[in-house]
């Protein structure tokens, strides 16, 4: 690891303490975590959109925590979509039928979606 990987780990370690000081390990174990398995980031960034509700009582730390781990929670969030889309496949479901359950116009939509998420995720990779 460069010293800008541990910085940017550094970082995410950082955000996901606060987040756990400010209430979040509580949150509850979703079905899928393991019984040691720390929340998403995705969970980490919706407790801290739930904990900033009051701007009075909001600590910015808590904020700054959350728009920290952004980045993080989206590249969960598109290899989920990823996952999603190669079971749907796997499913039988024929791109037609993605592509109107995710909204698309087209066949040709869904496969481009696809493409495209999985360039990000790819890309995150690398810039790792």
């Amino acid at each position: 690891m460069t010293s800008a990987d541990h910085d940017s780990a550094a970082s995410l370690d950082q955000a996901r303490g606060t987040l756990d000081g400010a209430g979040a390990s509580a949150l509850t174990r979703r079905p899928w975590q393991g019984p040691d398995q720390p929340p998403s980031d995705l969970d980490l960034v919706r407790f801290a959109t739930w904990a900033a509700r009051d701007p009075a009582a909001t600590d910015p730390s808590v904020v700054a925590a959350g728009l920290g781990l952004l980045s993080s929670a989206r590249a969960e969030l598109d290899q989920l979509e990823a996952g999603l889309l190669f079971a749907a496949r796997g499913s039988g479901m024929t791109w037609q039928g993605i592509a109107s359950a995710l909204g698309l116009g087209s066949a040709q939509a869904a496969q481009q979606r696809l493409d495209r998420v999985l360039a990000r995720s790819h890309r995150v990779v690398r810039d790792r």
